[in-house]
């Protein structure tokens, strides 16, 4: 039987001031200045070298808590687009998971943060062999009492893939997604409305810069189309396509996006997302046919903006503290 929401008692979401509608949910992480320290909770890099012959070497951060919570599984954090283990929200769920007794480890994607400077490749939304490949390599101390993970945004939606292709045969035991696009090319449309014009130019700006620090192994011509794309569209048309082997965006986004491979889930996984994500309309998640597979949660607030979910009554973003308990759950 499908787990329930009810079961779980989640806290309903109610938005915090000054954080009203979607929009201002979806800023909030840029806009409140202060630094998140996960500070007592000291952290050691990690290096996870890729052995698909390029010479890609992914970097993450693992921290250990204070006070250790016996059986507790190992959390794996995976940002976003143009985010890295730095992100806001990334921080903000570590410092909550270490206060419970995880042992957290905070992913850089491949080309992503400090992965940028040890990786000539680039991760887009289908790269899942990526986390396959992470998963193989975490050493084999951290992952006895279990391993999770949470993915937003563009990471949610590779893990939500990879538990696909994975099925039973994953070593996650949990998963959650946080605002995951779960159709790439419905999603792209959406945020290149008019209404999304600010956020466009600002994604496109960011993604470009990211694409071509050092360490990006590009040709000539492959950094004259990224830096002369228009669109986040022409930007996956010109650069993303023909660089992993598809025959352009939309070939792209029908071959890997989350609702082909959904269906295959076997883990358990939390699908979270609100109805004013000014990025993701609420239309794919409220048409997805959650009843057929008894191992995802639908949780779909009506409001929380693009991994926002700034919520009354407590500083930390309701959406960690779902995630949270939604681990302790299982």
């Amino acid at each position: 039987m499908q787990t329930s929401i009810a079961s779980l008692d989640f806290p309903p979401f109610r938005p915090r001031f000054p954080w009203w509608g979607g929009d201002l949910q979806t800023v909030a992480n840029r806009l409140r200045g202060e630094a998140l320290d996960l500070a007592p909770h000291g952290g050691e890099r990690l290096r996870f070298p890729l052995a698909d012959g390029t010479g890609d070497t992914l970097l993450a951060t693992l921290h250990r808590p204070v006070t250790p919570k016996p059986g507790t599984p190992l959390v794996l954090l995976i940002h976003g687009l143009t985010g890295s283990e730095d992100s806001r929200y990334i921080l903000s769920q570590a410092r909550l998971l270490l206060e419970r007794g995880h042992r957290v480890l905070r992913l850089n994607l491949r080309g992503a943060g400090p992965s940028r400077a040890l990786c000539g490749g680039h991760y887009y939304a289908g790269r899942s062999q990526d986390f396959r490949a992470l998963l193989a390599l975490l050493p084999a101390g951290l992952t006895e009492d279990g391993l999770v993970a949470v993915g937003y945004s563009l990471g949610g939606a590779m893990l939500l893939k990879y538990l696909g292709e994975e099925g039973a045969a994953s070593p996650l035991t949990a998963a959650a997604t946080v605002c995951a696009p779960i159709d790439l090319s419905v999603t792209c449309g959406y945020m290149m409305r008019r209404r999304n014009g600010f956020y466009h130019r600002y994604i496109l700006g960011q993604m470009k810069r990211e694409a071509t620090a050092e360490g990006a192994s590009l040709s000539v011509a492959e950094r004259a189309a990224i830096l002369g794309s228009t669109s986040i569209w022409d930007y996956d048309e010109v650069f993303i396509a023909p660089r992993h082997g598809f025959a352009g965006a939309e070939d792209y986004y029908e071959r890997c996006k989350p609702v082909r491979f959904m269906a295959g889930i076997r883990v358990p996984t939390l699908v979270l997302a609100a109805g004013d994500d000014p990025w993701i309309p609420a239309a794919l998640y409220r048409g997805y046919d959650w009843a057929a597979n008894k191992a995802l949660v639908p949780l779909l607030p009506e409001s929380g903006g693009h991994v926002g979910f700034h919520g009354a009554g407590n500083d930390q973003p309701w959406s960690d503290g779902v995630i949270a308990r939604f681990f302790d759950h299982g």
